[in-house]
């Protein structure tokens, strides 16, 4: 399985959350389902925004990307999210993107212009396949000036001639003169040099789809002839106030941010509990909701030490969670199975039940805590938050008590001439 991973130009957001937690479960559960799993997520450590990231911060590129993938392990770490098997750095692969390159020439399917080679896209005949587009209606969409130095405004670039501009470390030599890949390149290349030409699963977020995936396939079938994945699995946006996450509007939130008032734990559960193909409507109240439901699944742990047991799937808690799990990783049925076994167990006193609630668990990345500790943790809000909740609930009581208005002042107010 290979997954796109983060580019790793800044902190990670909760976009970049949700697409860690959604596969770190799909490898989970093949694992729990007797499969043996190789496991690629990628760190792009060589692009446009990482270039002006580290330019403006006056440092190397190799400096910024560091500091940025330990931070992203930070956050990563906090969710619970296992290691890959395979986390390759684009910087790594940059001679094995350059074969890549080499071949789709040879066949007719990229050409030099300057300094640069871009992709010609009409002269891959299974282009548009992945997200159903045609190319007529990519043509509509792009302005009508073909963009200098491409044959097509549709075609893409698989090698960057380098600009003076650029720091040195942002630069190879090749046989097309000095310069850096493409972006689309890099997933080809360190997918098909770890994996093999097709592999079994392609994961990333919805909104890599097109172009990026659509391109992987151009490049990747273009070059070795044959299909790259055999299952395309895309997870769906994340939505503050139902718009979607996006840092151009301005309405991001870093996994940092949201650490500082949530346990790690709480915001898995909170990832879990919807599908990973559905939106992800963020809130601070959907936290605080995540974090009352995982209690309740603590706090069944907590009235009876569960026995340590080995999942029987053909016990009907187990084969309905399996069931669900099977269904496309169908994490919301899975987590309703988890709440069947909480009352089960709270009422039986199982250490039996509660065992099998803590082993499944285990399949989600959840529950393997100790009970007491989490329920003694608290949501671990900052201190602004604490005031702003004791002023909302201070309002509310106030609210309760007021005297009600009258009849008339009640239709006064409905007026919109009042």
């Amino acid at each position: 399985m290979y997954v796109c991973g983060i580019t790793v130009y800044d902190l990670c957001h909760v976009g970049h959350g949700r697409s860690a937690v959604a596969f770190d479960i799909v490898q989970r559960w093949l694992k729990a389902s007797g499969y043996r799993v190789t496991f690629v997520r990628n760190i792009t450590d060589i692009e446009d925004k990482i270039i002006r990231r580290s330019l403006e911060n006056g440092e190397t590129v190799r400096s910024l990307t560091d500091r940025m993938i330990e931070e992203m392990y930070r956050d990563f770490d906090a969710l619970h999210v296992e290691r890959p098997t395979h986390d390759p750095r684009a910087t790594d692969y940059v001679p094995q993107m350059l074969d890549i390159v080499r071949k789709l020439e040879d066949k007719g399917l990229a050409y030099r212009a300057g300094g640069d080679v871009n992709y010609a896209v009409r002269r891959f005949p299974g282009y548009g396949k992945l997200s159903g587009k045609s190319l007529d209606e990519l043509h509509a969409g792009e302005r009508v000036a073909v963009l200098e130095g491409k044959d097509d405004p549709l075609d893409f670039v698989l090698w960057k001639a380098a600009k003076a501009t650029e720091p040195p470390d942002a630069q190879w030599d090749s046989d097309y003169g000095r310069g850096r890949p493409g972006w689309h390149i890099e997933c080809s290349a360190m997918s098909c040099a770890l994996l093999g030409d097709t592999f079994d699963i392609h994961g990333g977020g919805a909104d890599l789809q097109f172009p990026h995936h659509e391109n992987e396939i151009a490049q990747s079938e273009g070059a070795n002839g044959v299909p790259l994945a055999k299952v395309w699995m895309h997870n769906g946006f994340v939505n503050i106030d139902n718009e979607k996450m996006s840092k151009s509007l301005g309405n991001f939130f870093t996994l940092r941010e949201v650490l500082r008032k949530f346990d790690g734990e709480t915001i898995r559960f909170f990832i879990v509990r919807s599908h990973y193909r559905s939106p992800l409507n963020y809130s601070d109240v959907h936290l605080d909701d995540a974090r009352g439901a995982l209690r309740r699944l603590y706090t069944a742990l907590d009235a009876v030490v569960p026995a340590a047991v080995k999942v029987d799937w053909n016990d009907p808690c187990a084969a309905r969670f399996k069931a669900a799990m099977d269904n496309d990783f169908g994490t919301p049925e899975a987590v309703a199975v988890l709440f069947d076994l909480a009352a089960e167990a709270n009422r039986t006193k199982s250490a039996e039940r509660a065992g099998l609630l803590k082993a499944l668990g285990a399949t989600l990345g959840l529950l393997q805590g100790d009970p007491k500790a989490f329920l003694q943790a608290g949501a671990a809000l900052d201190e602004a938050t604490i005031q702003q909740k004791i002023a909302a609930r201070a309002a509310a009581s106030r609210r309760r008590t007021s005297p009600r208005p009258t009849a008339s002042a009640r239709n006064c107010w409905s007026r919109a001439s009042c």
